[in-house]
């Protein structure tokens, strides 16, 4: 029997990673791309608002109603960048960080749940070997 394509095990396993991850993050009021915001911002601010939606991989048009939304829930901050009036730096808040934390937690016991049929050493090794394959 031949294997299956590499591209149809991943995308299996990415749509099931999605759907259990939804409900995670919409109970704490957050969509999967405010997630990633949040996440790439707590690595580090961003420079502007144009750095940050090409480190998440995220149409710039579409970045600004949403950075609007989470610096209205509080979550995030923007200050213009005081060597480029017209750039906005944005910071993680205090209150970003703290939801952020809390969907983190809930979203590894999610991943924990959803590996829990691989032993504790394939877990180790899944780990090893996926970030060789996700470097561009």
């Amino acid at each position: 029997m031949e294997r299956e394509e590499l591209g149809a095990l991943f995308g299996r396993i990415t749509r099931r990673l999605i759907a259990a991850e939804r409900p995670v993050l919409t109970g704490h009021n957050l969509s999967m791309w405010e997630y990633a915001v949040l996440a790439d911002l707590a690595e580090r601010p961003a420079d502007t608002q144009l750095a940050l939606a090409k480190a998440i991989g995220y149409d710039k048009s579409r970045l600004i109603p949403m950075l609007d939304e989470l610096e209205q829930a509080g979550l995030i901050g923007r200050e213009p960048d005081p060597a480029d009036r017209r750039a906005r730096i944005v910071r993680l808040t205090p209150a970003g960080q703290q939801r952020l934390a809390d969907a983190r937690a809930d979203v590894t016991a999610m991943e924990n749940e959803f590996l829990s049929p691989l032993t504790a050493d394939e877990q180790r090794a899944l780990f090893r070997i996926l970030p060789k394959l996700a470097e561009d």
